[in-house]
């Protein structure tokens, strides 16, 4: 009877407080690369409920905890794919860059913050007051202080920063240099290089163990995930699958850090790890065009991918790493992240 009576009650409640059920879902944001745009979808109904217009390439996305500002990379390089000789290539455009900041409750681009020249990805200080920013083209990583918004250092890495993401406990910012086939360890309380180590060849992207002291990099080239040891910052094990090569881009590890979830670009494919042994435990084939960016939902029942040539999304359900929905987005889907709540 109590059940009964809170089902009755919450569409009521959202109502009075001006909203729908579908709304207190939590949603996921994704990044359009080619059409200047972030796609928000719904994750009640699994549909894009609105599109915001955002500048040129925007790639990298994060949500702030409140989830009331999602910050996005803009770009003004033109885009380049593998093998293109980019002494070819208009200019670049240096007043598009920058990192933009979406108020989540109008779906509008407020403001557009300088970070160095073309920032590609960044990440989040513990505490929300800095933000660490890849500069791709000059090799730099930039550090801004959001409360003023102003770069208050920039330090030099490898060739080609990509990747960048903030250990739980705030102390370290990993950056993954493609160039050198290296990540990069800044220190955040002294705003400098403590260290950096080899991984795989062609480092992507970089997740956090929750709650030991690892860190996962996915390894484009060398066809593998590095596992770091944080404590020491040296990789410790290398996670390849049996049979061809695959292409390791994107990772995101379940909320309670006992599975680390990778896009494997070209192969189609979703790799599944379980983190207590650091060994794959499964699969999800047919994912979709090169499958990207990645995100999971606060439950950790739901994965998003972004599929940049066929310009969708595909939801996958966690229990049985089947996917269950494609959802039309923008142009080339590069980047995903789901709010909280």
């Amino acid at each position: 009877m109590i059940m009964n009576l809170h089902r009755c009650l919450l569409p009521v409640l959202c109502l009075l407080l001006g909203a729908t059920v579908a709304d207190a879902q939590p949603r996921v944001y994704v990044t359009n690369e080619r059409s200047g745009d972030v796609s928000v979808i719904d994750t009640g109904s699994d549909r894009v409920v609105s599109t915001i217009n955002v500048g040129k390439r925007p790639r990298g996305i994060r949500i702030r905890g409140d989830g009331k500002v999602a910050y996005v990379a803009l770009s003004g390089s033109p885009i380049a794919p593998p093998g293109v000789d980019e002494r070819t290539l208009p200019p670049a455009d240096k007043s598009a860059g920058g990192i933009g900041v979406i108020d989540v409750d109008s779906g509008t681009l407020r403001e557009r913050i300088e970070s160095g020249s073309d920032p590609k990805d960044f990440s989040l200080g513990k505490d929300e007051q800095f933000l660490y920013a890849s500069n791709e083209h000059e090799a730099k990583v930039s550090i801004i202080d959001l409360r003023n918004r102003k770069v208050v250092a920039q330090l030099d890495v490898g060739p080609e920063p990509e990747g960048v993401a903030t250990s739980p406990d705030g102390k370290w910012v990993y950056v993954t240099c493609e160039g050198t086939n290296e990540v990069y360890v800044i220190d955040t309380e002294k705003r400098a290089i403590a260290t950096r180590f080899k991984t795989g060849a062609r480092p992507r992207q970089i997740a956090f163990h929750p709650k030991a002291p690892r860190a996962y990099v996915t390894c484009e080239d060398g066809s593998c995930v590095s596992v770091a040891d944080v404590t020491q910052h040296k990789e410790i094990k290398q996670i390849r699958p049996a049979g061809k090569p695959i292409r390791p881009m994107g990772i995101v590890l379940s909320p309670d850090g006992n599975r680390a979830y990778v896009t494997t670009g070209r192969s189609k494919s979703v790799l599944v790890i379980g983190t207590g042994d650091n060994e794959i435990i499964g699969t999800v084939e047919d994912v979709g065009a090169r499958p990207w960016g990645i995100g999971i939902t606060p439950d950790g029942k739901t994965l998003y991918t972004a599929n940049g040539p066929s310009n969708d999304v595909s939801v996958i359900d966690v229990e049985t790493l089947a996917v269950t929905k494609r959802i039309s987005a923008g142009k080339s889907p590069w980047g995903v992240a789901a709010s909280r709540e």
